[in-house]
């Protein structure tokens, strides 16, 4: 479904099948014999009977594209699901190795932005004292909180659950459930920004700024399609869609089709930047070769990076 300004999911739709698509991810990789994560989480997270139809959706969607038509898919557009898992598996060890530099340095609280399926506060070795605070919608948090419990799941960090939509009034719900604004905190934005109004993002980061203490540390992922090539992926991804549909395929589950593609979305690290903070980015094809997996075609026109910032 198109988004609208104040629209709002639950596990098993919009946003939140993303979510689960995610998680179907973490848990192929933790299947295999040399996991690059390890997320016992996801798979009992991913396998509950009302997401049955979400599965089958991301089958669909990572199937791939056969050539009995006589048509060659075109791999630059293709959908992968070992890149995919590969890249989730990249992304989830990048951020938990920024989780543990944080808390080594001595930050004790947290938070997660768009937490979704994120099960880190039951499976990192956090320090005693520290506290992990996971926003998100309440429906979404839900699910999460009580299939965990089912599974005896505990949380090693003091979790706190945020029900709030980020386009709301996130900061006074964060307040409210104990979060200390003039302490240092580490903050995590994976897989949220394209799922923003570029307003909304734009007011997160502010937010984000005005709440941390000094030392605070904050983590983005950048993903999305190179400003210079949206159309031809626009059109090359209507091709596909199309084709899909005429082998009388679902294409019910598309992912692309819930970013808002706004104009004005700022640039995280040149935004953190301009507003005190040092700041670093990392190239996912590059963090995706450097721990042995193989990147993408170096054609393909998704721009994908990880910024990390340290308040002064």
């Amino acid at each position: 479904m198109p988004r609208t300004a104040d629209d709002s999911w639950d596990i098993a739709t919009s946003v939140g099948a993303t979510a689960v698509m995610v998680a179907l991810a973490r848990a192929a990789e933790t299947a295999t014999d040399s996991p690059l994560i390890r997320d016992e989480f996801a798979e009992p997270l991913v396998s509950t009977p009302e997401l049955a139809e979400v599965r089958e959706q991301v089958a669909v969607w990572w199937a791939p594209e056969p050539n009995d038509d006589g048509v060659e898919a075109d791999p630059d557009f293709t959908v992968d699901s070992q890149q995919m898992i590969d890249y989730q598996a990249v992304r989830t060890h990048f951020f938990d190795a920024y989780f543990v530099e944080a808390t080594a340095a001595g930050i004790r609280q947290v938070v997660i932005l768009a937490a979704g399926l994120d099960s880190r506060a039951y499976r990192l070795d956090w320090p005693a004292n520290t506290t992990v605070y996971e926003i998100d919608l309440p429906k979404v948090l839900e699910y999460k909180e009580q299939t965990l419990a089912s599974h005896g799941a505990i949380p090693i960090a003091d979790r706190r659950s945020v029900p709030v939509d980020l386009r709301h009034d996130w900061p006074k719900a964060l307040r409210d459930a104990g979060f200390d604004p003039t302490r240092p905190t580490a903050w995590l934005a994976e897989g949220l920004l394209p799922f923003l109004p570029a307003a909304a993002q734009h007011a997160m980061f502010a937010s984000v700024d005005t709440l941390s203490g000094p030392g605070s540390r904050v983590a983005v992922e950048i993903f999305g399609v190179d400003d210079g090539r949206r159309r031809e992926a626009e059109q090359k991804w209507a091709q596909l869609r199309a084709r899909r549909e005429a082998r009388g395929e679902s294409t019910s589950f598309d992912p692309f089709d819930l970013w808002f593609n706004d104009e004005g979305r700022p640039d995280p690290a040149r935004w953190f930047a301009t507003h005190g903070w040092v700041t670093e980015s990392v190239e996912a094809d590059e963090e995706t070769v450097r721990l042995g997996r193989t990147p993408p075609l170096a054609d393909r026109p998704f721009a994908n990076r990880f910024v990390t910032a340290a308040k002064r």
